[in-house]
Parts: structure tokens; C-alpha cells; sequence
């Protein structure tokens, strides 16, 4: 018996020994060629506990990126994201270890179940319900690096966020926004009621800055799909609205529009905004430009500034002295051709460098607000249908040709842009200001140097401007500024007497609109005559004067259709603004004019004036490598004194 149980033991064991030297060799074969569980893939043998911990770490801050990702995303897209798993690529592998060293990136968005609603849903307004978000996919299909993604990120939340309180801005009336009591019908925005219905995108107001809110609504010859084309070209968006945009540019392309259409459109844009006078900043922006079409004919265009996202993100700090909160404008089609636009602008600012006489314009919207936007896009459009269309205007003069015409305003555009380059000190030019004792208070000086551009003299330019206050209607200052009957009222370089209009070419329905070329009469019969070319602008938020003596053998090379890229010219010129809302000017107890009273609110006695800014752009020395004299900047100092005083001795408010 003893035996027996000794032979099965044995038995059992010797089974056991061939279980365990099988399960060995099955080994040895594995190590020859390991394989991954998981993913079925090779493995590598090796002491990798401590990289595999840090893979791991990585792995999960990266599992929570890529999740954070996929929901913006999801709301971006305004559907589920496993939805594009085919369009994508392959699926995320199971492996979190090979998540962590390989597919980083978009191409797993399949993977993660997103549940998030398919976008706002802004309900009434503009044309019934607005439905959801439309469908895009961003331009980056890796994720580069976890600080670039993390920005790209903040930034699809800021750019939704952006366009919800656009469209909410845009689609409430009161209490949101009241109307204003000075007359002139604008809307004013309730800050408590905004405040308290809208949670701010871009953090709390910087201390010192002050607030502007403005709507405006208007109809605009231009369909939806070129206004929003416009509106996200750069060059295009600055041509449209060339008097407010100093320069512009697009810095990054965050997302393209889906289909070849601007729909889903997110690009980061640098900007430069300005109103026509030395006496206020410039306003440098860097913002987030977003589209949606939220129904048939029916598209959104927000921006919003991302300094503070730059700043969390561990870029350089810089200084800016404005920050644009939610602003753009929603686009419907209508049915004759037209655009119901309305436009948003808010804006916080640093009002302490702007001056005293401009703070009532700015601060209520009418320097930078949407009523100048409107009024510009509504004189631009105009100029471009009359321009595309066959029908030449009545008032043109016919003897010039198509191509003549385009030239002649091809150039006219670049004299006004170079104007309002002087004028505000932007980028565009490398400008030197000057700090001369001999100059008045409120009057910039500034010099640069011209070399190499054939469309100005070479040599030593000069730039004065200023702005004053007048006790008379903008209309009345322009009608009086343009007339080249009157011109010999104030102008050195009309010869005392009446000037000619040589060439007409209109760009409005309204006669204010419009390009000239001016003759000045001879002084003597041995003094030949000289040309200059005016263009001449006027909206609901202002208007411009620009002109500039040009070469007569070289206008008639334009007017013939030739390139006018190399006719050099500086540019002189005013700009005229209502000085502020309502019934405007110095009230009459504390010494101002009496004349033209406006008073409708039971206040003191107030006037209708404007604000002129007067600025020159002179040749002082035909040499770039010149030295600048006080004699030259007495000069330009004298010429614009002297040409303000003759402005007031004609329109008779010297006092």
C-alpha cells in the first residue's frame, strides 16, 4: 500500500513537472519575441518601472487635456466628436502606456463619449430661432505641445462665450439697453443690468480703465457672404474701413471655416484703431475673430480681446491702454439685394490719455463705436456698388475713362490712407515725435524719413497736426472746407483766388462723397497752374477733407488709366467730428457762443459744435540725411495757427 501511494505521488508530480517545464519553454519562446497584451504589438524586456511612472503622470495630465479638448470641441462642433471617427484617422490604441509615448493628438477623438449639448440655442431675434452651432473642424490636427494646446483651448472657450453674449447683446432691447434723452436717439447701455444677466468672458475691469457700450443698426448694400468674407481678410476688412483701421493683421489661424465657407472661422488678429485726431491714442488690440452662421443668411462676427488669456498662458506682459469685450455685428440677408447689420462695439480703455476735449465723444460711443462702423461700412458699400456699377454718375465728368477712374480713386485711397497715418502717429510710418519749445501745447510734431517709395517725394517729411473746437455744425465746417470757391479763404496754395474743378468722380449719392482734381489760377502768366487732387468723405460719424498738389504730366497718366503707384504726393487735409452727443458744445453760462442753441433737456444753454483736426504733411529738405532746423518747424507750427485763425475769420467764430 505504501508503494502504491509512493507511485501515484510520483505520478502526480512527474505531471506537474511536465505542466511547469511546457509553461517554461512557453516562456523562453515569449521572451524571444515578447508581445504586448494588450495592443498585440512588440515589447521591450528591460528595467523600465521608473520611465513607465513617468510616462504614466504624463499620461494622465495629458488624458485630462485631451478630455478638456474634446468637450470645447464638441461644443465648436456642435455635435458629438465620436462622430468624426472616420474623418479623423484611426482609433485612440487601449494601451494608456502607448497613449502617453505615441498618438498625441486628435486622431483619438473617437474615443471619449462626449454628451455636451450641440450650442447654445438662441432662441427669437434676428429671423425666428437661431439654431446650433454649425459644423467645422479646427485647422491643427495635433495637439503640438500641451501649453500651445492648453492656450487653443481657452481660446475655443472664450471665442463660444464671445459669441453667446453677442448674439444676447444683440437680440435684447430694455432693460439691457434704454435710449438716450439727448435727441439723437442712441442706445445706452444699463451696466447693472448687464452685469447682472451676463457673466464677463474676459475677467474684471482693469483698475483706471473706464467703460463704453455702443448699438447701432443699419441697412447696408452688401449680401451676408461678402461682408463676412470682408470681415475676416485683413486686407480687405482695412480697405472697407480705412479712416478706423490704422493696420491690421492676421497672426494665427486657429480653426477654418467648413465646406470653403467662413463658417466656424477662428483666427487670432492684431489691429490698430484710431480716431482722426492727435489728441487720442491709438487703440492696439490683439483679439479672437469669430464666425457662425446661425440660419440661412444669417452669420455672426465677434471679437474679443485675449490679453488676459496671454498673460495666464506665461506670455510677455504688455501694456494696453484698451481691451475689446464682446463686439462684432450679426449679418441677415435681405431680400432686395440688402443687409440688416447690427453692430455691437464695448470696449474698456484708459481714459486718462485722452484729452479733455475728446473725452465726451470717445465715452459715449462715437469715436470708436458702433455708429461710426455702421456709417463707414454703409459710405463704403455705396462707393463699391457705384464703382461696379455700368452706369456712369451724372455729376462724373465723362472724358474719363473706366480705367481712369479706378486709378484716379486708387490713388485718392492712398493719399487719405497716408493722411491719416500722419495724423495718429500708427505704425504704418516709422514717425519721430518732437518735442519743440516753440510749438503750441496741443499741437504733434513729427518728422520721418521718405527713401525708396515712389509714391512720395524723397527727404525730410514733416507732420503737424492738432485738433481745435468750433462753435459750428460738422455739416456746415464741411460744406465750407470743401467748396473750392471759398478755398482761397484759408488756403496759401489756391493763389488768393477761386480754384477750378477739373475732374469729378463721384462715390455716394450724397454730393459730399466724391474725388476732384482742382486747378489753382496763375499768379502771373509766367507761373504755370497747379493741380491738386481732393477727396472728400462724409457719414453720420463725421467727415474728410484730404488733398495733395500732384504733378500734371503724371495726372494725366493716371487719368488715362496709367499706374499711380509712383505719383508722389504728401497729403494735408481736416478731419471733422460732432463734439460730443445731444446738444453739444461749452455751456453758454460759462462764456461760450450763444448762436445755434440746441438745448431740449431743461439744462444750460448749450451750442452745436464740431471738433477740426487740421494736419499738414510738408517736404522740408529734398535730402534724407538732412538735419531738421527750428526755422522748418516754426514754419509748419505758423501754417497751421495761421490756417485755423483764417477758418474762424471766415466762419466768424474768432471769439
Amino acid at each position: 500500500m505504501k508503494t502504491q501511494l509512493e507511485r501515484h505521488e510520483n505520478s502526480l508530480l512527474r505531471q506537474e513537472n511536465d505542466k511547469l517545464r511546457a509553461e517554461n519553454m512557453s516562456i523562453r519562446d515569449a521572451m524571444r519575441n515578447p508581445m504586448c497584451s494588450n495592443c498585440g504589438g512588440p515589447a521591450i524586456i528591460g528595467d523600465i518601472s521608473l520611465e513607465e511612472q513617468h510616462l504614466r503622470i504624463e499620461n494622465a495630465r495629458l488624458k485630462d487635456e485631451l478630455d478638456r479638448v474634446c468637450a470645447l470641441a464638441g461644443k465648436f462642433l456642435g455635435r458629438p466628436i465620436s462622430s468624426l471617427a472616420s474623418s479623423l484617422g484611426p482609433p485612440m490604441p487601449n494601451s494608456s502606456l502607448e497613449l502617453g509615448v505615441g498618438s498625441n493628438g486628435f486622431a483619438g477623438l473617437s474615443t471619449v463619449a462626449t454628451t455636451l449639448p450641440l450650442g447654445p440655442d438662441f432662441v427669437g431675434g434676428i429671423s425666428g430661432a437661431l439654431p446650433v452651432l454649425a459644423q467645422t473642424r479646427p485647422a491643427t490636427t495635433g495637439v503640438t505641445g500641451i501649453g500651445r494646446s492648453l492656450e487653443r483651448s481657452m481660446f475655443l472657450e472664450l471665442a463660444l462665450a464671445a459669441m453667446d453674449e453677442l448674439v444676447k447683446m444683440a437680440q435684447t432691447d430694455e432693460p439691457l439697453w434704454i435710449r438716450s434723452f439727448d435727441g439723437g436717439g442712441r442706445e445706452i447701455l444699463n451696466h447693472e443690468e448687464y452685469l447682472r444677466t451676463i457673466s464677463p468672458c474676459i475677467g474684471m475691469k482693469p483698475s483706471g480703465f473706464v467703460s463704453e457700450a455702443s448699438r447701432e443698426t443699419g441697412m447696408v448694400i452688401i449680401n451676408s457672404l461678402a461682408l463676412v468674407e470682408t470681415l475676416m481678410d485683413s486686407n480687405r476688412w482695412a480697405e472697407m474701413f480705412p479712416c478706423v483701421i490704422a493696420r491690421t493683421s492676421t497672426t494665427d489661424v486657429i480653426a477654418n471655416g467648413m465646406g470653403g465657407t467662413r463658417n466656424g472661422s477662428l483666427q487670432l488678429m492684431h489691429a490698430e484703431l484710431q480716431v482722426l485726431s492727435p489728441l487720442v491714442p491709438v487703440r492696439e488690440v490683439n483679439f479672437l475673430r469669430f464666425c457662425k452662421q446661425h440660419a440661412e443668411g444669417v452669420w455672426a462676427v465677434v471679437d474679443v480681446s485675449v490679453d488676459t488669456i496671454r498673460e495666464t498662458s506665461g506670455a510677455p506682459q504688455i501694456f494696453v491702454n484698451c481691451r475689446r469685450l464682446p463686439s462684432g455685428c450679426v449679418v441677415q440677408d435681405m431680400p432686395n439685394g440688402y443687409s440688416k447689420v447690427t453692430w455691437i462695439e464695448h470696449a474698456e480703455y484708459d481714459e486718462s490719455q485722452t484729452h479733455q476735449l475728446y473725452r465726451p465723444l470717445i465715452s459715449s460711443g462715437m469715436g470708436f463705436g458702433a455708429q461710426r462702423w455702421i456709417a463707414t461700412l454703409q459710405r463704403q458699400s455705396e462707393c463699391l456698388a457705384i464703382l461696379m456699377s455700368s452706369n456712369v454718375p451724372s455729376r462724373d465728368h465723362t472724358a474719363i475713362t473706366a480705367s481712369g477712374r479706378r486709378s484716379m480713386l486708387k490713388l485718392a485711397q492712398r493719399m487719405t490712407a497716408n493722411f491719416c497715418a500722419g495724423v495718429c502717429a500708427s505704425t504704418v510710418h516709422k514717425w519721430n515725435k518732437l518735442n519743440a519749445g516753440n510749438v503750441d501745447e496741443d499741437v504733434r510734431v513729427m518728422t520721418r524719413k521718405s527713401v525708396d517709395d515712389p509714391g512720395e517725394p524723397p527727404g525730410i517729411v514733416l507732420s503737424a497736426a492738432t485738433s481745435v473746437w468750433l462753435p459750428v455744425s460738422p455739416q456746415r465746417l464741411f460744406d465750407f472746407l470743401r467748396d473750392e470757391r471759398l478755398r482761397s479763404e484759408w488756403d496759401i496754395l489756391s493763389n488768393g483766388g477761386p480754384m477750378q474743378e477739373m475732374a469729378h468722380i463721384a462715390k455716394g449719392q450724397d454730393h459730399g462723397n466724391c474725388v476732384s482734381l482742382l486747378r489753382a489760377s496763375a499768379m502771373n502768366a509766367n507761373q504755370s497752374s497747379m493741380l491738386i487732387l481732393q477727396e472728400t468723405c462724409i457719414d453720420a460719424a463725421g467727415s474728410l477733407v484730404v488733398y495733395a498738389p500732384v504733378d500734371i504730366p503724371a495726372m494725366h497718366v493716371v487719368m488715362n488709366g496709367g499706374d499711380s503707384a509712383y505719383v508722389a504726393l504728401l497729403p494735408s487735409g481736416f478731419a471733422i467730428v460732432p463734439d460730443g452727443p445731444g446738444s453739444r458744445g461749452p455751456p453758454t453760462s460759462n462764456g461760450g457762443p450763444t448762436a445755434n442753441n440746441n438745448s431740449n433737456d431743461g439744462g444750460p444753454e448749450r451750442v452745436s459744435g464740431s471738433l477740426l483736426t487740421v494736419a499738414f504733411q510738408i517736404l522740408v529738405n529734398s535730402l534724407p540725411t538732412a538735419k531738421l532746423t527750428v526755422e522748418s518747424v516754426e514754419t509748419v507750427n505758423n501754417l497751421i495757427s495761421c490756417t485755423v485763425q483764417k477758418i474762424k475769420a471766415a466762419l466768424q467764430c474768432e471769439s
